[in-house]
């Protein structure tokens, strides 16, 4: 199963009616995303905790554009990789459950290397 199938498919044809996939190369695609990642940061960079809903309300638009960006780009990218993307979220859900369990890490923001003490985790 993949991730809106239709979706893919009509970025698939926009990409290959101006012969474009030549230049989608698994480097380049996770270059342009995260550039576009970027782009999306780009829009909250220097705003003060209390400007962010504004800046969210008087954005979407801009913001809805660079989220679709970075979509088109992990979709192109995922399909370049042969990976089903909604397999791995499943998966990496798994994981993150076992990294993180529920019970010792509600509320906290700590990484996972250091819920289990009070000292920051150092590296060595």
């Amino acid at each position: 199963m993949s991730i809106h199938p239709d979706l893919l498919e009509k970025i698939l044809n926009f990409r290959d009616e101006r012969d474009w996939a030549q230049f989608h190369t698994p480097k380049d695609l996770a270059a342009g995303l995260a550039i576009e990642a970027a782009e999306l940061q780009e829009i909250f960079l220097w705003k003060k905790p209390e400007e962010i809903a504004e800046t969210i309300a008087s954005k979407k638009n801009e913001l809805a554009a660079e989220l679709a960006d970075i979509t088109w780009f992990l979709l192109l990218l995922s399909h370049e990789l042969d990976i089903d993307l909604v397999a791995a979220v499943k998966s990496k859900l798994v994981h993150n459950a076992d990294k993180y369990p529920a019970d010792k890490v509600r509320g906290s923001s700590k990484k996972y290397n250091e819920y289990d003490n009070d000292q920051p985790h150092t590296a060595e």
